[in-house]
């Protein structure tokens, strides 16, 4: 079983940044593809980004440009650096592994962009 946890979140003005964590348990960390979801209030849950066990990312279009995911897996961490928050990118934001067809989640933390 491999645990995952979400840290960072928080409120921030727009225009502004925060970096999000994620911690996933395990020792075969590095061949696990990494990614985060996020779910706006009474919107589907969308894929925000996505890094592979080789380092290849993805993004959503409409955070292209001003997120970026990264991963080190000497600490079993997986990063998401987001600039220039945008109201439209308030939601719950939840960090997953995937080998295969095994798949594990955060919790989910909140990520909330206001004047």
């Amino acid at each position: 079983q491999v645990q995952v946890v979400e840290s960072g979140g928080g409120s921030v003005q727009p225009g502004g940044s925060l970096r999000l964590s994620c911690a996933a348990s395990g020792s075969i960390f590095s061949y696990y593809d990494m990614g985060w979801y996020r779910q706006a209030p009474e919107k589907q849950r969308e894929l925000v980004a996505h890094i592979t066990s080789s380092s290849s990312t993805n993004y959503a279009d409409s955070v292209k440009g001003r997120f970026t995911i990264s991963r080190d897996n000497a600490k079993n961490m997986v990063y998401l650096q987001m600039n220039s928050l945008k109201p439209e990118d308030t939601a719950v934001y939840y960090c997953y592994a995937r080998l295969g067809t095994e798949a594990y989640w955060g919790q989910g933390i909140q990520v909330a962009v206001s004047s």
